[in-house]
């Protein structure tokens, strides 16, 4: 079965924690979207296309989800340079 570009980031970028409250805001989830497409050389889609393929895929408002992996890494340093 193929992948979208869309399940792999969530797959690999994401995981679903249900036993807190926190989410990723839109800013942050887009964020981490473009850093996992840098580390894995893959061209970030348009953002509407982006934004249509999370309304299909997770709960809108408060997701549960948290960032994880290189990506999140990355989003991190670059959000907030001060930390290296």
């Amino acid at each position: 079965m193929a992948h979208s570009q869309f399940d792999l980031f969530l797959n690999e970028a994401t995981y679903l924690d249900q036993a807190s409250d926190s989410t990723l805001e839109r800013d942050r989830l887009y964020g981490l979207y473009t850093s996992w497409c840098f580390i894995n050389q893959q061209k970030p889609g348009p953002e509407s296309a982006f934004w249509s393929a999370m309304n299909a895929r997770i709960a809108p408002g408060h997701n549960g989800l948290r960032m994880k992996g290189p990506a999140a890494a990355d989003y991190i340093l670059a959000s907030y340079p001060g930390l290296v």
